[in-house]
């Protein structure tokens, strides 16, 4: 076997081995995980985190990224029934992004109130929303507070 053919076979070998690593780890990465916290009552606020959920999506594709949007204190008014932007969130839970309420908010309003909060559909109840945006944290998702 002369030089040429050897570092033929040798640049072929290195190629399917590199190019297999390469695919690899483009499948383990291809998913982005993003946390949007909301914990304000700023209407503004609130809206410029579901403009950022949107955008991700569409940058991304709505198969290469999971969203959860975390609300908590003030913020959990995004997901009730009397939220301003009510529709827009039922509608993006229909679209594959994942809304979580705090139940230790919820528990708080209920006390002050007398009336546990009306919680839109596809919200689902977290027991914490900040241990939920560690918890995600912890499992790799990006951090995000408008």
């Amino acid at each position: 076997m002369n030089f040429k053919s050897l570092s033929s076979t040798l640049l072929a070998i290195m190629l399917l081995f590199c190019g297999s690593g390469f695919a690899v780890a483009s499948e383990l990465g291809a998913t982005h995980k993003v946390v949007i916290q909301v914990s304000t009552d700023d209407p503004r606020t609130q809206k410029i985190a579901l403009n950022n959920a949107v955008n991700l999506q569409k940058a991304l594709g709505m198969d290469n990224v999971q969203v959860e949007i975390v609300a908590y204190g003030p913020g959990l008014g995004l997901l009730t029934q009397k939220s301003t932007q009510a529709n827009r969130v039922k509608s993006l839970a229909l679209q594959d992004i994942s809304f979580s309420a705090c139940a230790n908010t919820m528990k708080k309003v209920e006390k002050k109130t007398g009336k546990k909060p009306k919680l839109l559909e596809g919200v689902k109840v977290v027991p914490a929303g900040v241990l939920r945006i560690v918890e995600l944290q912890e499992q790799g998702y990006s951090y995000i507070r408008p």
